[in-house]
């Protein structure tokens, strides 16, 4: 199919489409307004499936949406775009990050061993942290404690939004393509000085049976967080064919999703830590309980988000709520 016989042929039509989508109609108007939305929409889905993306195209598919609007004259309800954002746009956007936040947590591994053994094989290194008597009681005491020392509720609480800040400023920041690195790298030093200590102290064991309930969820949430930010800045080093700031905008409502989920998972981490953690449970059971948040993440990223990426969902918003796209050549 010529898709330029076929705007010549039909551009009289579309015209008198969006003129009506701009007019107050009374019923003899609307059910006009009806019969050429269809009437277009064949025209774009023929357009679409036998060139794909076109400057036709994209223009019916910008007076559609105008009439629509006209239409309807609101989006979908909540409940639609809520399921939408659950089971589509969320998981696929998670679905995205996967390979960058598998690369980002053998980093951090990587350096929070390094840091603990470098630290704890030299006594002058240990030192330097601190005077003895108070490394032995925040081996001994204050690190267990901080996890008992406040009402779980309020525990829970706080390092919910303590976290959730950190993970909503790897995405939002992350476009410096500095912050996610020094967020992640701060952690792991941060934790691996910690491990030293412990090690020291022979308390090591004491320090990963405390860590592994939650931590397994929240680090891996940390890790996805900033892979997201990394993807925003890479969408701005190198967006192919699109603009940057096309490349930018589809990237960063995509990852903006990422954000906001990422907001119920350490949610769901941070309740585990107030309520499991410090509890008088058997360690198997609290270990069990962290694996089995950590697993329902895995499985909503891999596998529900595989299927959502399979179906062409990359998370961005529909074309409707976002607007036509840009075309580029190519």
């Amino acid at each position: 199919m010529d898709a330029d016989a076929l705007s010549d042929a039909r551009r009289t039509e579309w015209e008198r489409l969006d003129e009506l989508s701009r007019q107050r109609l009374d019923g003899d108007g609307v059910d006009e307004l009806i019969v050429r939305y269809r009437a277009a929409s064949a025209d774009l889905a023929e357009l679409k499936t036998s060139v794909g993306e076109s400057p036709q195209g994209a223009y019916v598919s910008s007076i559609l949406a105008k009439a629509r609007l006209r239409l309807t004259g609101a989006s979908d309800s909540i409940l639609t775009q809520t399921a939408r954002f659950f089971t589509d746009q969320l998981p696929a956007a998670l679905y995205r990050l996967r390979w960058t936040t598998l690369v980002i947590a053998l980093c951090f591994i990587a350096i929070t061993v390094g840091v603990a053994a470098w630290i704890s094989g030299d006594p002058a290194l240990v030192a330097t942290l601190g005077p003895a008597d108070f490394l032995e009681q925040y081996a001994e005491e204050s690190f267990t404690g901080y996890y008992t020392d406040n009402p779980a509720a309020v525990f829970a609480g706080m390092v919910w939004t303590n976290n959730a800040w950190i993970a909503v400023q790897c995405v939002l920041f992350g476009v410096t393509g500095i912050w996610p690195i020094y967020a992640i790298a701060q952690n792991a030093f941060g934790l691996g000085v910690s491990a030293a200590v412990m090690a020291v102290h022979d308390r090591l064991d004491v320090m990963v049976l405390y860590i592994l309930p939650h931590g397994m969820l929240e680090m891996t949430s940390i890790f996805v967080a900033a892979a997201g930010g990394l993807h925003l800045f890479w969408a701005w080093v190198a967006p192919g064919r699109r603009s940057r700031a096309t490349a930018l905008a589809q990237e960063g409502r995509a990852l903006a999703t990422v954000a906001i989920g990422l907001v119920f998972a350490l949610f769901l981490s941070g309740l585990v830590e107030g309520f499991v953690t410090g509890w008088s449970l058997p360690w198997p059971v609290k270990i069990g309980i962290g694996a089995a948040a950590l697993a329902a993440f895995l499985v909503y990223m891999l596998l529900v988000g595989g299927r959502a990426h399979r179906r062409g969902e990359r998370g961005d918003l529909l074309e409707y709520e976002a607007g036509t796209p840009q075309l580029v050549a190519g």
